[in-house]
């Protein structure tokens, strides 16, 4: 059963599949829209350095092939072909994306997917609808980045121009007067590629069988190929929408209840070399499969021959000592005179030291670089942020920044309560770092439910949220009532804390000192539990905790609570 991802969701490709040459498959539709699926590979800096690595319907394969555009197949849109182990080292990302083609907007599209299939068995699908987007025309779908190691994310994101603008927004250049070259036309063999999954769409017309081609040798089918002749199993049902739940990363089991089918057969080891695709003529194409010969020479899916252990200095390092004895005066083991203690294990030198702060890229609108730092980047979205005024660290990129007023009536309300925000509008195409007296930062993605926070407590949000001051009504305080933010709609807002923060859930027994709560769901019932009828610290003997927050709920509330107050 493959796994399900939400938007958001993150996870190593090691732990969903063992192979690395893998099948992506989009399913996309709308009624009277098309389509342009792409996927962009991108360097380090997310940028299309080199558009040889811009994959579509005109150039539908990279230079080596480790990236290769398939067609509509298998009930997919379409799909394409990845062999991570291929990729060239410059390419950091591959970012997969739809457009519409001609008139429409993305939430016309009705259920589709993105799926990742290896050796025959779907390992990951992400399911979206058109209900999650608005006027945008195009859709950023999924990514296979590398850090450290290559990861798959489920992103979602809508970006309002076509593909011309996404281009753009990757750093290529649009090619003027160019005359467009009509789609290539896959070869229609009548069956799948050998590494793709069995199909899942209505199946299509019979195709008459080719002539019987004379017989010769024919290397063995791929180990992570279907058996000739098996029967495709039925396709599962569409996964329900489960967007609403907030940002996690993906689970590492498979729901419960589902038979889970035996993992293929276990490809090559990382860095062997695989067959070419540049095959030669004798070879059967791909989608038919091959007669094995008597004998199967060791290759892909299959256990390689032992090697002979590499000497040190091939890939690895040698051990201490190893064939010579230490400098005079130096104790085996010891670091050489001269070499800096501190010096990282990556290397020596300025970049080497300040490799471990480097940005942190993700795709994502809201990128936490640290726990003090975050960024956004205004061209995803195409919507404006407000950020509390001076907040601002670094942009990047044009970016406008204007001064954001509450009006005459707000001010008298901030005033009046003691919430009022200082604010700046942040617009433009470019990433805005923001960051204020090293808080901590902690962004929440709300989607559709409520939060409040205090104003005090706030560092940035999207300016689609809707927000307004909440009065806490109670007695045996100072004026009577205390006030809060309220925050809600679709959007992130960035709350930042003195300290580690702790989330406690809602029990009819919780309480809380109002200086140091930091925020609480909007469905909570709050209720002023004063010990004492009388001004705080008006008598001896006071204990400084005469005002407290009592909070009520169903079960799913909760409260935020930092080591600090206010």
């Amino acid at each position: 059963m493959p796994r399900e991802f939400q938007r958001g969701h993150k996870a190593r490709i090691s732990d969903l599949t063992a192979g690395t040459d893998l099948y992506v498959g989009v399913q996309i539709t709308g009624p009277g829209l098309s389509f342009d699926i792409s996927c962009f590979g991108l360097d380090a800096d997310e940028r299309l350095s080199d558009d040889r690595y811009f994959v579509f319907f005109n150039q539908p394969k990279s230079p080596e092939e480790s990236i290769q555009l398939l067609g509509a197949q298998a009930g997919d849109t379409e799909s394409f072909r990845i062999t991570l182990d291929q990729i060239p080292p410059q390419i950091h990302k591959l970012a997969f994306t739809a457009t519409i083609d001609g008139a429409g907007q993305m939430s016309q599209v009705g259920p589709g997917y993105v799926r990742i299939v290896a050796g025959g068995e779907e390992v990951a699908r992400y399911a979206f609808n058109g209900s999650e987007f608005t006027t945008e025309r195009a859709v950023m779908l999924g990514d296979f980045y590398l850090k450290d190691v290559w990861r798959f994310a489920a992103v979602g994101q809508g970006f309002d121009g076509g593909l011309e603008a996404l281009l753009k927004n990757f750093g290529g250049e649009v090619m003027e007067e160019e005359a467009p070259a009509a789609p290539q036309q896959q070869p229609q063999t009548g069956a799948a590629p050998s590494f793709a999954p069995p199909a899942f769409g209505t199946p299509s017309a019979p195709v008459p069988a080719p002539a019987p081609a004379p017989q010769q040798p024919q290397p063995a089918a791929q180990g992570f190929a279907p058996p000739p002749g098996a029967t495709p199993p039925p396709g599962p049902a569409p996964a329900p929408s489960v967007h609403a739940a907030p940002t996690i990363v993906a689970p590492l089991t498979p729901p419960g209840g589902g038979h889970v089918p035996p993992p293929a057969p276990a490809p090559a080891p990382y860095g062997q070399p695989q067959p070419p695709y540049n095959q030669p003529p004798q070879q059967q194409p791909y989608g038919q499969p091959a007669a094995p010969p008597a004998s199967m020479p060791p290759g892909y899916g299959q256990p390689q021959a032992p090697q002979a252990p590499m000497p040190p200095g091939y890939g690895q390092q040698a051990p201490p000592g190893y064939g010579q004895q230490p400098p005079f005066g130096q104790v085996p083991g010891q670091q050489a005179y001269g070499v800096p203690q501190g010096a990282p294990q990556g290397g020596t030198g300025v970049a080497a030291a300040l490799q471990q702060f480097k940005e942190t890229p993700t795709g994502q609108r809201w990128t936490q670089q640290n726990k003090k730092l975050i960024r956004v980047d205004l061209g995803m979205g195409g919507q404006p942020v407000l950020a509390r005024q001076g907040s601002m660290v670094l942009y990047q990129g044009k970016v406008d920044f204007s001064y954001k007023g509450a009006g005459f009536a707000g001010r008298i309300v901030g005033n009046a309560t003691g919430q009022e925000m200082q604010l700046m509008r942040c617009t433009g195409q470019g990433q805005v770092f923001l960051a204020e007296n090293s808080t901590m930062l902690h962004p929440i993605e709300l989607q559709g439910d409520g939060i409040c926070v205090s104003a005090e407590n706030v560092l940035a949000f999207d300016e689609s949220l809707q927000y307004e001051v909440r009065r806490i009504e109670g007695h045996g305080i100072p004026g009577g009532a205390l006030f809060t933010m309220q925050f809600q709609g679709t959007g992130t807002i960035v709350v930042k804390t003195h300290g580690t923060p702790v989330v406690l859930p809602v029990t009819p027994t919780t309480f809380a000192d109002c200086n140091a709560v930091v925020a609480w769901s909007a469905a909570s019932q709050v209720v002023v539990s004063s010990q004492v009828r009388m001004r705080r610290n008006a008598y001896p003997g006071d204990t400084g905790e005469s005002v407290n927050l009592q909070f009520r709920g169903a079960p799913g509330n909760f409260i935020v609570v930092q080591p600090y107050e206010v």
